[in-house]
């Protein structure tokens, strides 16, 4: 076995060392222990949160989106859906219509987010398993003699609902949008002595409520597509397509192909890309909390420098055995840096092993809830990555470093005095 290896170990598991000096050790490795659980715990959360977000927004939002890059809508064209359809990967897609309306409803009004989509949205999005109420149906057919009557519905956010007190078992009292005439400008609209007499209005039935997160509960209500086009004269305007891929594995293949059919008037965004902003500042959250936590380890693994000090000046004669042995200046250094590395490194694996345990209890059982304040999870998510690990261990080699460099150095300089 190297030989400063092996006898640091034996300074380590030694029974003969200063009582204070074994405290200090104790201390020292349990620092390093608290620190690393901790590291592993809250990095391990972010990355959980991280998860969820991306989870809800992916339940919303499509696989590729694809918008103008000049204004809020473009003309949609035969042509263009065939391209979009014709892309390898795409398996289908929607047609969207978004825009912000008035929302009447007996004595209550606000102002939401409309969200117009073709038939066959629910089959790529999967906002319909976040209903809590009701059914995601947003028109219905019904023959009458020899007349096809087409009733149409919305889906509104659970806020939406809490606001303006919409029951969905209610099917006498309709829900009313205004949306102001596009021949108008809205200072006409307004100073107008009969100002609704500017507004298209259009009535429609309540008929599911969906709860996902508070950003689209408060202000979403989801209406066909031929409703959304009549109330904003849009006609063959869309404000956006929304795409489902094939394989999810494709999706940085599909948007390269989408982005060369379409051309340079259009961006195509992933899921991610469509939150960017969210994501970022979880990651910037994340970077600064592993900062802070780190600059408190190495503040407190200063035991650790302390420890080696102090057993550097009660190692004093055993330096000079060493010596006369035929230890020179550097071995002398290693013994005491191997030393510190020892007690960083038995610390580190305490607290690697108390920081995964905890964070898979969390996972199996949820034990620290979040409160009743939220409604999308009930228990602090968690998630462990082995990049997380990495840079903890990392971390905990510079501090190691640091606190055991100096006193290996001190152990080193004694070589050549006489202690005997």
């Amino acid at each position: 076995m190297f030989l400063p290896l092996r006898v640091a170990r034996r300074y380590f598991f030694s029974k003969k060392k200063t009582q204070f000096i074994n405290l200090i050790s104790v201390i020292s490795m349990l620092v390093v222990a608290v620190g690393t659980a901790a590291l592993i715990i809250a990095l391990s959360v972010f990355n959980g949160l991280e998860g969820v977000v991306r989870g809800l927004h992916h339940t919303f939002n499509p696989d590729l989106q694809i918008t103008a890059i000049v204004g809020k809508s473009f003309k949609i064209t035969d042509e263009m859906r065939q391209k979009i359809q014709k892309t390898t990967g795409v398996a289908q897609f929607s047609e969207v219509i978004e825009d912000n309306a008035v929302l009447n409803y007996k004595d209550e009004q606000m102002v939401v987010t409309i969200k117009g989509v073709s038939k066959n949205f629910t089959a790529q999005s999967r906002i319909d398993t976040a209903l809590l109420e009701g059914k995601f149906r947003l028109e219905i057919d019904t023959i009458v003699g020899e007349d096809t009557i087409r009733r149409n519905f919305a889906v509104l956010g659970r806020g939406v609902q809490i606001k303006m007190g919409i029951s969905v078992r209610n099917h006498l009292d309709h829900l009313q949008l205004w949306y102001p005439k596009r021949t108008r400008s809205m200072d006409k609209i307004m100073s107008s002595a009969n100002a609704e007499r500017n507004f298209t209005k259009k009535g429609i039935l309540p008929a599911g409520i969906f709860s996902l997160e508070q950003h689209y509960d408060e202000k979403y209500v989801f209406v066909p597509l031929t409703f959304a086009e009549q109330l904003l004269e849009y006609e063959d305007l869309r404000t956006a397509i929304e795409v489902k891929v094939q394989n999810p594995a494709d999706i940085t293949e599909v948007q390269t192909r989408l982005r060369a059919t379409l051309g340079k008037d259009f961006v195509v965004r992933t899921s991610d890309e469509q939150n960017v902003t969210l994501l970022r500042a979880i990651k910037i959250e994340k970077f600064f909390m592993y900062i802070t936590l780190s600059f408190i380890l190495a503040v407190a693994s200063f035991n650790i420098f302390f420890a080696l000090m102090m057993l550097v000046i009660e190692k004093q004669k055993d330096i000079a055995v060493l010596q006369s042995i035929g230890a020179t200046g550097k071995t002398i250094g290693q013994i005491f840096f191997l030393e510190g590395a020892i007690i960083a490194f038995v610390g580190a694996l305490v607290g690697l092993v108390v920081g995964t345990s905890v964070c898979v209890l969390q996972q199996m059982y949820g034990f620290v809830q979040m409160g009743a304040a939220t409604m999308v999870v009930n228990a602090y998510p968690v998630k462990l990555q082995a990049d997380d690990f990495f840079y903890t261990i990392l971390t905990i080699i510079f501090i190691t470093l640091l606190s055991s460099l100096l006193p290996a150095m001190k152990a080193a300089k004694l070589v050549g005095k006489d202690y005997l």
